[in-house]
């Protein structure tokens, strides 16, 4: 598969800047549709969030959401070449709120206090079969009423996410790829 070498953010004050894209194994930036769509669903301003991109790879989500008036977006990624790089479309684009951590994604959601942010992106490389353990660690860190998004190679379904209490607020596919927004129940709602 030929990855782009660059991603374009879609909305907000970077709208239509280039990120690069490495050339690294598991890789697979999200299309501009998906993005495009997922952040109708989320609606087109985040002032005030907090955002966690737990899989960073391009950077393509973090940086839409810190577009859009996030005011904390942490791109989490272990690879010393894509960190480079991410911090290089940081100062270029003088993204302020947005931090960009070498660390790998688990440890970092493992440790993140609980209900710190109200969006984390999910994006692990298919093969490495995080998507399970990411989005149980994912849910504890989600404040009640906030959102996960998952791209995955299946299809995860109320019953799946229910028990680390989550709903599926949306789904939809492009190609290969199961793209998700899952809502954190609020407590009432989980009785």
């Amino acid at each position: 598969m030929n990855l782009p070498r660059e991603v374009r953010i879609i909305g907000g004050q970077w709208k239509r800047s280039k990120l690069p894209v490495a050339d690294s194994p598991g890789l697979r930036p999200t299309p501009d549709r998906v993005r495009e769509t997922l952040f109708n669903w989320l609606g087109q301003d985040l002032s005030g969030w907090r955002c966690l991109d737990a899989f960073a790879g391009s950077g393509a989500l973090g940086f839409e959401a810190a577009s859009r008036g996030a005011a904390e977006v942490v791109l989490v990624e272990r690879d010393p070449r894509i960190v480079r790089s991410l911090r290089e479309s940081q100062q270029r684009l003088q993204a302020t709120a947005l931090r960009v951590e070498a660390a790998d994604a688990l440890a970092v959601l493992r440790r993140a206090n609980p209900q710190s942010f109200e969006l984390v992106f999910i994006d692990p490389p298919f093969d490495a079969k995080l998507f399970d353990v990411a989005l149980a660690a994912a849910a504890n860190v989600v404040v009640p009423g906030g959102f996960i998004y998952l791209e995955a190679d299946r299809a995860y379904d109320d019953a799946a996410v229910a028990p680390i209490g989550l709903r599926v607020h949306r789904h939809a596919r492009a190609g290969a790829v199961h793209f998700h927004l899952l809502q954190r129940q609020e407590p009432a709602d989980a009785a």
